[in-house]
């Protein structure tokens, strides 16, 4: 424990210069940001104290008109409450916090940026804030079992993360897609998220909480009977937490060590690192860890025979527990039934309106005909109420249905980048491996080749030495002769069939490395029609160098009003020329069949649409692609080329570029009429 005792020591000393520093404050600026760092000290073991702080935060940061630090102020308050168990106010915070972050207005006064997530301007400044309160409401809905709305938030941490490439949102947002997958029995894609988590700590100034990591990972472990690396993972685990003071995570990860010994049958040191997590526990009342340790004391003594420590320490520990669960399932409840209450008032709103035409039938028996006015008037108020009640719910039916749908295709792109991913590392890597023997087949056929051929012109130059010098070759020696000729003939044509298939191999790796390096180059503004163009007559001119038969007519029709869009301009050039390849190839095999009537033609349009996106749409008049075949043609290696004449990598590639670019590519086809392939960029690519 001298390590902790050290690092107390250190903290007193940090906590009395901030002390100081506030009381010395020569202005609300510096009071702000002292106030911020006295909040962060104590959020996590006594956040009663961290809220008051923030909440000063929060009031200065109004006073000074500084959005970024209100928004903050408010972040770190819903923290606080988080941690006191206080989960409505906590979630009112952080809505309250977003909404301020979410106007980009309040990056208008940049002062002090830096502060939030080591960000390089105040717009990224903002961006943070908003996906570190989407993580965080992420742990507000873990805690009420909300798995759909856990990952809605975390995706939207981990797309604003990977927008910034901010490693502090990456790491957090990752990790805790993880232990999603953990708590729904997927430990291997919980592992390879928690790998990734750890990657991004180790690339991130943001070197604290890694503990939690390792934790998880141990778990995955241990879940393995993998106890070796359990173990290994759980005592860096301790290393770290007590290194970093963090004696909450460090009494967890004794306790669940103490568990794992437990789970071996290594009862003493079972009991040695429960005790542990228990003393450590006490320092700072971490009542759950507490409540845990004790009742798993209890479970190792009933196993050890001592029944009577075994039921104090249940008891205790059972205590405990009860009243915290007790205390967290009403806060549970009251924060379930915050998203209800919009529902309440329109339930009271519909029992008020029948409490009230009951009294108008009521006294319409009395009054007569003003009575009847009344119930008019009133009948037609409580209509107009019903219509909008209606429309109320409507919209919020229709905000559900538009959450659900972006839920679903965010977890979509989620699992197609995953797949990209890997499918990118996986490429380059056997493209590199098959890099190598491909050339010394191609190498060595080539230099076989030029050897035949000498050996070919020696032959002949004995055949003219013997014709010349009048010598008369026996019937043998010609037999011979012309064997070796053919034999050297028959082994020239293999190796002209190697160097072949050697050199189609190597575009088929070079394509592979294509794919697995794409969306790398820079983005600059790029005028769409410019590069159309210039890509269509490259295609067109490069296939008529390879094939002189090759003809065929192609138009353009280009929206002159077409701004700049920021791309890289040879990524988009790539998938151009692949398109504009394919429907030249297309018209040209159609033209082989067709009759004379048939003009093969290749068009290119492009247009700026009603929601600012930049259309490009590659279009033939070729055979067309068959309905059975349609989803498969953006596959890697699929291709309906004779063999030999395609790799299956191009449209691929094509498709993923696109997609990096924030666009999509669409394909429709139709037999013996032609295809069009339609490529979508945002305008702010």
């Amino acid at each position: 424990m001298l390590p902790v005792l050290a690092l107390a020591q250190d903290d007193q000393r940090f906590l009395d210069s901030l002390q100081t520093a506030l009381e010395n404050a020569a202005n609300d600026t510096v009071r702000l940001d002292i106030n911020r760092q006295l909040g962060f000290y104590y959020q996590d073991w006594a956040p009663d104290i961290g809220l008051g702080y923030h909440q000063e935060q929060l009031e200065l940061a109004k006073k000074l008109n500084l959005k970024l630090w209100e928004a903050d102020a408010y972040q770190q308050v819903g923290y606080c409450y988080a941690a006191l168990m206080n989960l409505t106010t906590s979630y009112e915070s952080y809505m309250n916090g977003l909404k301020i972050a979410e106007d980009p207005s309040s990056s208008e006064n940049p002062w002090g940026y830096q502060n939030f997530s080591y960000s390089k301007s105040p717009e990224d400044a903002r961006q943070s804030i908003i996906g570190m309160i989407h993580f965080e409401i992420s742990t507000l809905y873990d805690l009420s079992f909300s798995d759909d709305e856990v990952l809605y938030h975390l995706t939207e941490a981990l797309r604003i993360g990977e927008k910034l490439q901010n490693k502090k949102i990456l790491s957090l947002s990752t990790r805790d897609i993880g232990v999603l997958y953990f708590k729904n029995n997927q430990p291997d894609s919980a592992l390879t998220y928690f790998m990734r988590a750890l990657k991004y700590y180790d690339d991130s100034p943001y070197q604290m909480q890694s503990g939690a990591i390792y934790q998880f990972i141990s778990d995955y472990y241990f879940n393995k009977q993998n106890y070796d690396s359990a173990m290994y993972y759980s005592r860096k685990v301790i290393e770290i937490t007590l290194n970093e003071n963090k004696l909450a995570s460090l009494s967890f990860s004794q306790i669940q060590l103490g568990a794992q010994f437990k789970q071996m049958g290594q009862l003493d040191s079972a009991i040695f690192y429960t005790q542990k997590g228990i003393e450590t526990a006490e320092k700072r009342n971490y009542y759950a860890n507490l409540g845990s340790g004790w009742v798993q004391l209890a479970s190792i003594y009933k196993l050890q025979g001592d029944y009577s420590q075994a039921y104090d320490f249940l008891e205790i520990g059972k205590t405990l527990l009860d009243s915290l669960n007790n205390a967290y399932i009403a806060k549970l409840v009251q924060f379930q039934n915050l998203e209800f209450d919009n529902k309440i008032r329109l339930h009271e709103l519909e029992k008020e309106n029948i409490q009230t035409q009951s009294e108008v039938r009521t006294y319409s028996l009395l009054a007569g005909i003003a009575v009847v006015l009344i119930i008019a008037s009133l009948l037609l108020r409580n209509n107009r109420i019903r219509k909008k009640a209606n429309v109320v719910l409507e919209d919020q039916k229709r905000n559900v249905e538009e959450t659900l749908g972006k839920l679903k295709a965010t977890q979509s792109q989620l699992i197609q980048a995953e797949k990209m991913a890997s499918l990118g590392e996986l490429t380059a890597g056997i493209a590199h491996e098959i890099q190598n023997p491909l050339n010394f087949v191609n190498n060595f056929s080539e230099v076989s080749n030029e050897l035949i051929d000498e050996t070919l012109e020696e032959v002949e130059a004995v055949k003219t030495r013997h014709a010349l010098s009048q010598q008369q070759d026996s019937s043998q020696d010609k037999e011979s002769m012309a064997e070796i000729t053919d034999l050297l003939s028959d082994v020239k044509s293999n190796l002209e069939k190697i160097t072949h298939h050697g050199r189609r191999a190597d575009a088929i790796v070079k394509s592979m490395l294509a794919h697995s390096n794409s969306g790398k180059g820079e983005s600059a503004p790029t005028d769409i029609n410019t590069l159309a163009e210039e890509y269509l007559k490259l295609s067109y001119h490069g296939l008529r160098t390879k094939d002189k038969n090759f003809n065929a007519n192609f138009k353009t029709d280009f929206d002159p009003n077409l701004p700049k869009v920021n791309v890289v301009p040879q990524d988009i050039g790539r998938v151009l020329l692949n398109l504009i390849n394919n429907a030249f190839q297309a018209v040209h095999e159609r033209s082989k069949k067709a009759d004379s009537d048939y003009l093969p033609t290749v068009t290119v349009m492009t247009k700026l649409t009603a929601n600012g996106q930049q259309l490009i749409a590659i279009s033939d008049n070729g055979p067309g692609i068959p309905e059975e075949i349609k989803d498969k043609i953006f596959q890697p290696f699929f291709t309906t080329k004779p063999t030999g004449q395609g790799t299956g990598l191009g449209l691929s590639l094509s498709y993923d570029i696109v997609k990096a670019h924030g666009g999509e590519l669409t394909c429709k086809s139709e037999l013996t009429k032609g295809t069009e392939f339609i490529i979508k960029l945002p305008q702010n690519s």
